[in-house]
């Protein structure tokens, strides 16, 4: 399996709920991450994304590019929420791998404006 193919599995199962079989799957014992409202331990981020999950169960999550780049893979995905009056969101997760697990991740999110006067689009 790729990184790229990696990268998209973890995120589509852990960001559609199946957390921890992402995490026991795809993630290294020692991960880290860089989400700033979190401790920086793969536990917090388990918990995080559980609760997440919790509060918005039929959240979905559409990778629309993925690239890798030897140890790194990174998505761009368009992520939904099951209230269609709150906005969806551009995301951008950046994955570094080591021995085909994933040790550390940044993410970067951006809500998308109905609004907005860009022609082409967050995708």
């Amino acid at each position: 399996m790729t990184r790229k193919e990696s990268a998209a599995q973890f995120l589509t199962m852990a960001g559609t709920g199946d957390v921890r079989a992402a995490f026991e799957k795809f993630a290294a014992p020692n991960l880290i991450h860089h989400n700033q409202y979190f401790k920086g331990d793969r536990a917090s981020l388990i918990s995080a994304m559980e609760g997440a999950a919790k509060s918005c169960p039929n959240k979905s999550v559409q990778i629309k590019h993925i690239y890798e780049d030897g140890s790194t893979g990174i998505t761009h995905s368009l992520v939904t929420r099951q209230n269609p009056a709150e906005p969806s969101i551009a995301v951008v997760h950046i994955f570094r791998f080591e021995n085909d697990r994933v040790v550390e991740l940044w993410d970067v999110g951006q809500l998308i404006s109905p609004d907005s006067p860009n022609e082409y689009g967050m995708f």
